[in-house]
């Protein structure tokens, strides 16, 4: 009942994974705004053909080949993606032939989208991008199938486990930080058997990587976390691929080692459950699960528990899958477009200062 992410927005974000240089949404210039102005930070052009209520009766194909060539003379692109909404969509647009009467140098990608597309899935408009990138030789077929299982996927959990399940669930804020920090700071310093896993999407994984380089080794040296992530450096599209090598290696230079890597940024729909196999006879006390947390099969698991998430309407479906607390990282997206640096977060910020605060009263 509650707002979902748009088929297209998904499709925007996937063609910026393949490192599309401009993208050019078919529909009216406010489509997909906030998208759109997030994406230029991460190096991306999005343009519109400004569709208007004349183009909804008339048609803009020629609208759409006059902003193919002024992007490509503004721009000269290498990688163009055309994406349709809901506006151009329901009148039946056909955006392939601009695309050829445009003729323009670079290879263009035409992806028919738009918020009504299947079920309404955001994963479609994804799906949809991947496929239009096989035909034209960017992907291979392997990789197409297996990132259309990995989103598809992605859609059964968030409407089993998460915020797509049918009825309303009202945002909430999740625990109060401080003390989720002394909980977490108190497992430390009784001993306690700690993980943290890291599953995250896409470029989040830079502000859910920061708990992972909180000092904790400073005030508890004997009480070494294992940490598990979803940083595998060789599996994904290109953007993606580099997100996790970037995070290994500021990781690798802070001297942190990853005891088990799960699998990559894209693969988090099944990376948690494989997570919690590695977890599940290890009798952990404490696991702390940062990104997509509802993923990971909490319930399986008797340890007490810690979720990171983005999604305030996440908090209910996470404390109803047994997590003991849950916190939650506002606007996620918006501070990791653009970077290439983990960044960082504010269950993170909170318990840099308590460790701080107890290594100046204790003299360490």
């Amino acid at each position: 009942m509650h707002p979902r992410p748009s088929p297209i927005a998904a499709s925007l974000y996937t063609l910026r994974d393949l490192n599309a240089d401009v993208i050019i949404l078919h529909g009216p210039h406010g489509c997909c705004f906030r998208t759109g102005r997030l994406l230029e930070n991460d190096g991306v052009r999005v343009v519109t053909t400004a569709m208007s209520e004349n183009d909804f009766i008339f048609g803009a194909s020629a609208k759409l080949e006059e902003t193919l060539k002024e992007a490509e003379k503004l721009f000269h692109p290498k990688l163009v993606g055309v994406v349709g909404t809901c506006a151009s969509m329901i009148i039946g647009e056909d955006m392939q032939e601009a695309v050829n009467n445009a003729n323009i140098p670079a290879k263009v990608l035409t992806v028919e989208s738009h918020g009504g597309l299947s079920e309404g899935d955001n994963t479609e408009g994804a799906i949809a991008v991947l496929e239009s990138a096989q035909l034209e030789g960017v992907i291979s077929p392997e990789e197409t199938k297996r990132q259309s299982m990995m989103l598809k996927k992605a859609t059964e959990i968030e409407k089993t486990r998460g915020m797509a399940q049918g009825k309303y669930i009202a945002p909430s804020y999740g625990d109060d930080k401080e003390e989720v920090a002394q909980e977490l700071l108190n497992a430390f310093e009784n001993g306690d058997k700690i993980a943290f896993v890291l599953n995250a999407k896409k470029e989040t994984s830079y502000l859910f990587s920061d708990i992972l380089r909180i000092p904790f080794q400073n005030i508890y040296p004997e009480n070494r976390p294992t940490i598990i992530a979803n940083l595998d450096e060789e599996i994904g599209l290109p953007r993606i691929r580099q997100h996790a090598q970037n995070i290994q290696m500021e990781l690798g230079k802070e001297g942190l080692k990853i005891d088990m890597v799960t699998g990559g940024l894209d693969e988090y729909p099944v990376t948690g459950e494989k997570a919690a196999e590695f977890l599940k006879n290890k009798k952990f006390d404490l696991i702390v699960v940062a990104g997509v947390p509802h993923a990971l099969p909490i319930e399986t698991l008797e340890s007490n528990s810690i979720a990171i998430t983005d999604g305030p309407r996440l908090v209910e479906p996470l404390k109803k899958l047994g997590y003991t607390w849950v916190v939650t990282e506002l606007d996620a997206h918006a501070k990791t477009l653009g970077t290439d640096k983990i960044v960082s977060s504010d269950f993170g910020t909170v318990l840099r200062k308590k460790v701080e605060e107890f290594s100046e009263e204790n003299n360490i």
